[in-house]
């Protein structure tokens, strides 16, 4: 083989490799609604039952140092039977990943977010899908220089506390998958169960 057909062929493989690189890389950067579970732990997360005695509860829902709060609001709705539920959040974090769904791809693009960050705002929703409960939320966070990136929350890791109030609903809201898009959508037309009945 001449020198010439070996140098083509060491391109054709370097630009083989690149390629394959670049793809891989920007399959990592999206993320599919099915896949965007909650995959840490919240071992420090406390809860507080504001309001004993009402028709509808509150709680107030601290995480602490390291705790992955995404996780943990799922942890919580499962624990303390929690149907359907609205509620916010401020604090502060040191990294979490935030998402901004991509209708075309029906996939949300990560934004990642290293460092220390204030949390300006939190807020979401707990409903259920297939019996079980749903968290959604979405948070803006603030870095040193008053910048701020905002979006859909796959994770979110806490540094030092992040503080959350939850409204507990009383009739729970029902998700139903949406094939347009691979979301699960609250529809109010399914939502006809007692969320009272399975509350603590």
């Amino acid at each position: 083989m001449s020198t010439v057909k070996r140098l083509s062929c060491i391109l054709s493989l370097i630009g083989i490799a690149a390629t394959m690189a670049h793809s891989e890389g920007a399959s990592s950067e999206y993320v599919s609604p099915s896949e965007a579970v909650p995959r840490g732990r919240a071992p420090k997360m406390q809860v507080q039952l504001l309001n004993p005695g009402e028709p509808t509860k509150q709680y107030a829902v601290i995480f602490y140092e390291g705790d992955e709060a995404f996780s943990g609001l799922v942890e919580f709705a499962e624990k303390y039977g929690v149907a359907s539920a609205h509620f916010t959040a401020i604090g502060a974090l040191k990294g979490a990943t935030l998402g901004w769904f991509d209708p075309q791809r029906k996939m949300y693009k990560k934004i990642p977010i290293t460092g220390q960050h204030e949390v300006i705002g939190m807020s979401g929703d707990i409903a259920l899908y297939q019996g079980k409960p749903v968290v959604h939320t979405h948070m803006v966070v603030g870095s040193s220089d008053g910048t701020t990136r905002a979006g859909h929350v796959l994770d979110a890791y806490v540094s030092p506390t992040l503080e959350v109030m939850v409204t507990v609903d009383p009739v729970a809201m029902q998700k139903r998958l949406d094939p347009a898009t691979d979301l699960t959508l609250i529809d109010p037309a399914l939502c006809c169960i007692r969320a009272s009945k399975t509350i603590r």
